[in-house]
């Protein structure tokens, strides 16, 4: 089930709790999205901002500064950088994978064009520098820049993981720490890093971020093999897709030479004929590498939890610890 249908949503309780400086985000976002001279940027990026996401990053870093008691005005700087970044990654994703569909509407590159997701993309990334550089910081600057950086290795790293059988696990753990864990932990540390606290508490933010990113993605790739339509995706998107994640790179490294030359032909040649989804799931199945990968999901989200032991007790401490249940909870 997605993240909108279970019975309990801290992300929710989350929102609420932070609705004032949500709102102030929002209005930032808006502000700065704007273009005088290139009507199409605000166009563009209107479209994927107002799509109704759970803005889950920039909470994160808005939740990061205030457990440490921040009540400076550049958290909402940050948060929206977070937001900047995630968006262009998602413009420029979809162009990469030809993606049709984002959130149950049709992406930026099916209703204008490649060519305007890329530079919109480019333009958000742009902004995204403008605004750590008003914090003033170096060190948040220097965290974020960093996190950029990886995410486009991670994206890169999956391009050419994609479709090798010989992608093993530490692979996959790369391509998600990249890709997906990279933004949350730097969403959190720099909340941190702007409220001054001091590295063993930016260290924990961090490693919270980190093990809910890697959680929050293993989860999505459980789903694509058995999740619904709330997803927002189709069951057997990364199958079509020749994307190898961690069920079934346990499920090739389980199999015997037929089912090897099943995976070759469907995976890394690409030649997929009706029937063959079924019997991906088959082999899954018969390997259980769903609940060996479930019971991996489950072990980060603990290790999110274990994370935030440093911290303080305050009512965002126990929401994040919460949310960490919530990421797992959609595929128990």
């Amino acid at each position: 089930m997605g993240l909108d249908h279970a019975a309990t949503k801290p992300h929710e309780r989350l929102a609420d709790a932070l609705a004032e400086d949500m709102e102030a985000v929002n209005d930032m976002i808006r502000a700065r999205m704007a273009s005088e001279n290139a009507p199409r940027i605000p166009e563009v990026t209107a479209h994927l901002v107002e799509a109704g996401g759970k803005r889950l990053r920039p909470m994160l870093t808005l939740a990061a500064a205030r457990m440490c008691g921040y009540d400076g005005p550049y958290h909402v700087h940050l948060a929206s950088t977070v937001e900047f970044i995630h968006t262009a990654t998602l413009l420029h994703d979809d162009v990469v994978d030809e993606s049709k569909q984002r959130r149950g509407r049709p992406t930026a590159n099916l209703l204008w064009d490649n060519t305007s997701s890329v530079l919109v993309g480019d333009y958000l990334f742009a902004r995204s520098f403008q605004l750590m550089v008003e914090t003033g910081s170096m060190r948040v600057l220097d965290i974020l820049a960093n996190a950029a950086a990886t995410i486009a290795e991670g994206e890169v790293l999956q391009l050419t993981a994609a479709a090798n059988l010989e992608t093993t696990e530490e692979i996959y753990l790369k391509v998600v720490r990249g890709k997906t864990a990279a933004l949350f932990s730097a969403a959190m540390e720099v909340g941190g890093v702007i409220a001054g606290q001091n590295d063993a508490l930016v260290q924990a933010l961090f490693d919270y971020g980190d093990a809910l990113g890697i959680a929050f993605q293993i989860v999505d790739d459980l789903l694509d093999y058995g999740g619904t339509d709330a997803t927002g995706k189709d069951i057997g998107d990364d199958f079509r897709e020749r994307k190898l994640t961690l069920p079934v790179i346990r499920a090739v490294a389980a199999a015997d030479a037929d089912e090897r030359a099943f995976w070759v032909k469907t995976i890394e040649k690409g030649r997929q004929d009706e029937g063959d989804l079924d019997e991906a799931l088959r082999l899954i199945a018969k390997h259980g590498t769903m609940e060996a990968t479930r019971v991996d999901a489950v072990a980060w989200a603990e290790k999110a939890k274990a994370s935030l032991a440093p911290l303080p007790a305050h009512q965002i401490k126990d929401m994040l610890i919460d949310l960490a249940d919530y990421v797992v909870a959609r595929i128990v």
